[in-house]
């Protein structure tokens, strides 16, 4: 039986439920807390705290938190961050039933709920490639889903959903989010029981951080991986600054209309989660990451030229398709070729990398409008996604991921790896 046809192992089962709830408690608590600001104040600059608090974690212990993964056991990493992140959330509920809920409250949970986030997400990253034995094709279907799932829950579900249970009272969200955690906490723990990877020598937590970015660096296909979110972060940051004015300025479209433009790209995005394992295959992955790169840039040309909504809805569906496969098959690829002693410091300097580019384009896209015109910021977008194509390219070519991946099967042959076992019942953690 080939790679392709083999069942997902029932841990993965799990672990998608517990993926999929926490998902909607994130779509719910992300409406949540900027309209529990708004409600709070009007000063767009105690609006922008709340909301960069969130993502702070990512950018001051990106590197360091990926080093404490490779530390750490996985599993049980994702299972307290989980626990604590539903408790954390009490507080606010509690001071909004109380009435007296601030704005500082606000970002500091917001804060604490990005530093959770940055190691739930590293630990699940690095687990995943153990559970089911660094297989690409399973890892792409595994990736496939979870990438399906969490846009479905977080962008669609979440949303509206956490404004209705706000209007039954400010604390509802965040205790509806809270219960979520807790549920993915228990599904967690169900989970088989990975052994951790032979310890490295005893190093101090700096240098063992600087040795996976390095790591990163040296390696062309791993830094062609990181490059793509991170330079595409730009673009869609400067896209997205000024995406509710080009809608209303350019294409006439109000508040509702621009609500279905962001459901077109994010009903794309789906459709490219859902076809990256087949688009994988067909091409390879270093083609298709190529193609879903040109794509991207292509549509947003598109919808920098778009005559009506219509278009643009069509442009940014595509663009979100391109954006879907690519967050399946890159993240697979990086799964299936790094050692998992690395793992977590690798997948968390990626995602910094991507996090820092962030601000950096929305500013440019602010810059580029206010300097020249509204649909400026798309174009530049556009020729940087293509750009990026052509230079990351050879980089994440089929032959260097081909390379790559049989490399990763001769480092992984000496070895034996234990089939998962259930967990035992297990001690207060200890995350030293």
């Amino acid at each position: 039986m080939t790679s392709a046809e083999q069942e997902l192992p029932a841990g993965f089962g799990r672990l998608w439920t517990a993926q999929t709830v926490s998902s909607l408690g994130d779509g719910v608590s992300h409406a949540a807390l900027p309209l529990l600001a708004l409600a709070l104040t009007r000063d767009p600059m105690a609006l922008a705290v709340v909301t960069a608090a969130g993502t702070l974690p990512w950018l001051l212990f990106g590197v360091l938190g990926g080093a404490l993964v490779d530390r750490w056991d996985r599993r049980r990493t994702m299972w307290v961050v989980d626990t604590a992140r539903a408790a954390l959330l009490v507080i606010p509920a509690a001071a909004a039933l109380l009435d007296v809920l601030s704005i500082p409250l606000l970002a500091a949970v917001a804060f604490l709920l990005g530093l959770g986030g940055l190691f739930f997400d590293t630990a699940a990253t690095a687990y995943l490639p153990d559970l089911l034995g660094r297989d690409p094709a399973l890892l792409e279907r595994a990736n496939s889903r979870l990438r399906g799932t969490q846009t479905a829950m977080s962008g669609f579900a979440g949303p509206p959903a956490g404004s209705a249970l706000l209007a039954l009272g400010r604390a509802v969200p965040l205790l509806a989010d809270a219960v979520s955690f807790l549920l993915s906490a228990l599904l967690v723990r169900t989970l088989p029981a990975i052994p951790p990877p032979v310890p490295e020598a005893r190093e101090s937590l700096l240098r063992q951080a600087r040795a996976g970015a390095s790591y990163v660096f040296r390696d062309r296909l791993l830094l062609g991986l990181a490059l793509r979110p991170a330079v595409g972060n730009i673009a869609f940051l400067a896209v997205e600054t000024v995406l509710a004015l080009f809608a209303h300025e350019r294409l006439g479209i109000d508040t509702y209309g621009f609500g279905l433009l962001l459901t077109a790209e994010a009903t794309g995005g789906l459709l490219g989660a859902a076809i990256a394992s087949g688009l994988g295959r067909r091409l390879g992955t270093g083609t298709a990451l190529t193609c879903t790169a040109a794509v991207e840039g292509l549509a947003i040309l598109g919808l920098a030229a778009a005559p009506n909504p219509y278009v643009a809805g069509l442009a940014l569906a595509v663009c979100g398709a391109g954006m879907g496969a690519t967050m399946v098959l890159g993240p697979s690829l990086r799964q299936a070729i790094v050692p998992a002693r690395l793992m977590g410091r690798v997948a968390s300097t990626s995602r910094m990398l991507a996090m820092c580019a962030a601000p950096f384009g929305a500013f440019v896209g602010g810059w580029l409008a206010t300097a020249y015109d509204i649909r400026t910021p798309l174009y530049a977008a556009a020729g940087l996604l293509l750009a990026m194509t052509a230079v990351t390219a050879s980089m994440t070519s089929n032959h260097r991921v081909e390379a790559a991946l049989r490399a990763a099967a001769r480092a992984d042959e000496p070895d034996h790896h234990p089939a998962p076992k259930e967990p035992a019942p297990e001690s207060a953690p200890d995350l030293r």
